[in-house]
């Protein structure tokens, strides 16, 4: 088997014009204020930022599970920016989700998911942001630099007490149709790159608000790029570089990947839960879905609420310390029909009656 018939769907390269042209912005300030630490209508200094930022926390629920979630993709476009935040918020509560993973990749991307956040936190349901950064940089200063700043606009919008930062970076630096189990699997140069995205908009986020929690993703057998990150080695066999701490290790998995406990690529079988759970975090399977062309609705549905998804994730918690696991996604859209209801925001799909109905029978 080869890597590209398992990796994750998504390509952090790959935006809407509106979300590239947000994005070049921000690159673009991040050059220019990169002597400075920062700035910009985004770049809030920690006593502002902490003063400014709503709390997530301020109205909490009675219920603190997070076990059950889902993802959105706010200002993306689509059902998302057609359907009001009230509505998401009852359909979430309807199937049992509650957690909302949503893409931030701009400072106006990131005020309508942080009014939305303070929305959603007064009813039970968790929102925060995976923060979307290319790997398109010069160096790993000039990368870590745009990250800082994007990293510090996010979390001066709202206290999160969650941030993920990058989206699949590692699969940039992949060298080819190769499994990633190995640093001999990755290229140098864009593996740096990546680097300086996470370490900055680490330390962005952090420059604000240090109590956040941090998380990490990753898809297929990718696991060597984050044993690099930890123990400061590249592909280039070199040591001795920055170091990165993160806090929840996250993962994505989709049908075609089959088994995560038994996992086949070109090097051998692997049990990828087990290998994250390695890395001694907490574990998220933050993005899990059906590809759209495995079968009819009712078959999709089936196989999400089935023994090497939604039962095989639940049965696990335990022994490999998973604490959330959220569906992707909650509307179809441009990404394809991966959604729990079609793209118009209200019907739905057999996915939805079996991911509500597998959280019914299997409270957490």
């Amino acid at each position: 088997m080869t890597n590209r018939n398992h990796t994750s769907h998504r390509n952090c390269n790959v935006f809407p014009a509106r979300k590239a042209g947000d994005i070049a912005i921000s690159v673009l300030t991040s050059v220019l204020l990169a002597a400075c630490g920062g700035g910009g209508d985004g770049a809030l200094d920690n006593a502002t930022a902490k003063s400014a930022a709503p709390e997530s926390t301020a109205k909490a629920a009675a219920s603190t599970s997070i076990f059950y979630g889902a993802n959105g993709r706010n200002t993306n476009g689509g059902a998302y920016d057609a359907t009001p935040v009230a509505t998401q918020l009852a359909q979430l509560k309807d199937i049992g989700a509650t957690i909302y993973r949503n893409d931030v990749y701009s400072l106006s991307s990131a005020k309508v998911i942080a009014k939305m956040a303070q929305t959603m936190a007064a009813s039970g349901v968790t929102v925060y942001p995976v923060i979307l950064l290319g790997t398109g940089f010069n160096s790993e200063q000039d990368a870590y630099n745009a990250a800082y700043t994007l990293g510090q606009q996010v979390a001066g919008t709202y206290k999160y007490k969650y941030y993920e930062v990058g989206n699949e970076l590692e699969a940039q630096a992949l060298s080819g149709n190769v499994d990633g189990t190995s640093w001999t699997h990755y290229r140098n140069q864009p593996y740096v790159l990546a680097r300086g995205v996470i370490r900055g908009l680490i330390a962005g986020v952090k420059s604000v608000d240090g109590s956040a929690k941090i998380i990490v993703n990753g898809t297929w057998l990718h696991y060597a790029f984050y044993q690099m990150l930890m123990d400061g080695s590249q592909p280039d066999g070199t040591r001795g570089h920055p170091t990165v701490s993160w806090d929840i290790t996250a993962w994505h998995w989709y049908s075609n990947q089959n088994d995560m406990t038994h996992a086949c690529g070109g090097t051998g079988c692997y049990d990828m839960l087990g290998i994250l759970h390695s890395f001694g975090k907490p574990v998220w399977i933050n993005e899990f879905g059906v590809r759209p062309n495995y079968g009819t609705d009712q078959q999709i549905g089936n196989y999400m609420a089935g023994n090497t998804m939604m039962a095989q994730f639940q049965s696990l918690a335990s022994k490999y310390n998973i604490q959330s696991i959220q569906a992707f996604e909650l509307y179809d859209d441009a990404e394809g029909n991966f959604g729990l209801m079609k793209s118009d925001g209200q019907t739905t799909k057999a996915a939805y009656w079996s991911y509500k109905n597998f959280v019914a029978g299997h409270p957490m």
